[in-house]
């Protein structure tokens, strides 16, 4: 049994309201940080924590702050990346429906390491339901003094704001989420300059995922150092997995990072097996975006070793035989799975949510979508299958935001280990 940082107390009656939830001890590191530490002290705790971004990219957090621009006379702004639009990725829903005060709590200490004294929780159009509930979990921390000016008594003020996004899949990047924000078309923008320096308003701006900021009350009423003792390697600390597909419990899991996949998918404790006994065949370990693995991959290395999820080992052999923790959306296909018509639903999603700035996005997902439908319809030939690899290595690298290598990456990956599969007529698929 893993230890339980972020869904410690999630199962408990009332946990949503605020009196629940302080009764259970929170905001009691607002109270720490507030009252005997200073701003630098949190980003320090953060690093010592070894945290990483939980949204995808896994870049350490507290590094993430402190590349903040500190002149003076500058505002700086937090938002909250909840907009969680990930195909396969549903654990961010998860903790805001279930544990709002959560989100505030780390939201709160987040923008006192980073000295912000506005933030925005920028969440899913399709989400109103949840933001309702933010709000009145909002409502309730002013009412309580944790918001609001002088917090706690002290110099520290900060104000949140909820922002609905229009369902926009490229909004979930940083940089088309503050154009979305500023009230204009949410088209990623070209970096440098990075959001650190020139954000929101043209403001210094840090854009954090709702996981990654929820776990920072535990490491400030903790210690960064105990953090980082949970986990494995520079893996640290606990992960919320979406697990979905032919399994027999699907949900949201909060694992140990270093867990081994096999027991993942197999124990009881989680995934408990494949459906109706029918034998593994691949995996999507990271959301929509990463590239899938047949099932002797996602067990073991290419070296033999057991696959664990964490960053290094799922990355391990590199997309030759590799893939990556993401955001943690753990799509699981049965051996009856036609591994083309699910890239074809892939590849019609990453070409519906395209912006259409960067032609190789813009032209190439179309192409795929349209070379797929071909294959599926059984029309195709393998000429088309070498095309259709063609396009998504000219699309890899080219695009300004990482939408392109989204699109590029289950093609390239379910080409190279299930290229076979491409020449089967669909009568057979």
């Amino acid at each position: 049994m893993s230890i339980k940082i972020l869904f410690e107390n999630i199962d408990v009656d009332g946990i949503d309201s605020f009196e629940v939830y302080r009764k259970l001890g929170g905001y009691n590191s607002v109270e720490k940080a507030l009252k005997n530490m200073s701003p630098e002290d949190i980003v320090e705790e953060v690093k010592k924590s070894g945290l990483r971004g939980r949204g995808g990219a896994g870049f350490p957090t507290g590094m993430k702050w402190s590349f903040i621009d500190k002149a003076p006379g500058k505002s700086h702004y937090l938002i909250y990346n909840a907009d969680e639009s990930e195909p396969g990725t549903f654990k961010d829903r998860h903790l805001m429906q279930y544990n709002p005060h959560l989100l505030i709590e780390g939201l709160i200490l987040s923008c006192y390491a980073i000295r912000s004294n506005t933030s925005y929780i920028y969440i899913r159009g399709e989400l109103m339901y949840v933001m309702r509930i933010l709000e009145k979990a909002i409502e309730e921390a002013y009412a309580n003094g944790f918001l609001g000016k002088n917090i706690l008594g002290t110099d520290f003020s900060l104000d949140i704001y909820c922002h609905p996004g229009a369902a926009a899949y490229i909004c979930g990047e940083e940089t088309g989420l503050i154009e979305s924000l500023e009230g204009k078309r949410g088209n990623p923008r070209l970096k440098p300059p990075f959001p650190a320096l020139n954000g929101l308003f043209g403001f210094p701006t840090i854009i954090n995922n709702v996981e990654t900021l929820a776990t920072v009350p535990w490491i400030i009423n903790n210690g960064g150092e105990q953090y980082a003792k949970i986990g494995i390697g520079k893996s640290t600390g606990t992960k919320l997995i979406s697990a979905c597909g032919h399994i027999n419990k699907p949900g949201v899991y909060e694992i140990e990072l270093g867990l081994s996949v096999e027991e993942f998918i197999y124990s009881d404790e989680y995934c408990g097996g494949i459906k109706n006994g029918k034998k593994l065949k691949a995996v999507v370990a990271g959301g929509s975006s990463v590239p899938i693995l047949p099932a002797e991959l996602i067990l073991k290395t290419a070296k033999g070793e057991p696959r664990l999820l964490s960053y290094e080992s799922l990355s391990e052999g590199g997309f030759e035989t590799g893939t990556m923790l993401g955001s943690g959306g753990f799509i699981v296909m049965d051996e009856d799975t036609s591994i083309v018509k699910n890239l074809l639903t892939f590849t019609r999603f990453y070409r519906h949510e395209s912006c259409g700035q960067c032609s190789p996005c813009r032209e190439g997902t179309a192409w795929m979508e349209k070379i797929l439908n071909r294959i599926v319809e059984g029309k195709g030939n393998e000429k088309d299958i070498d095309l259709l690899m063609d396009i998504a290595n000219n699309i890899e690298g080219n695009t300004i935001c990482p939408l392109g290598d989204a699109a590029a990456w289950p093609v390239q990956s379910a080409i190279k280990h299930f290229r076979d599969e491409f020449l089967i007529k669909p009568e057979i698929v």
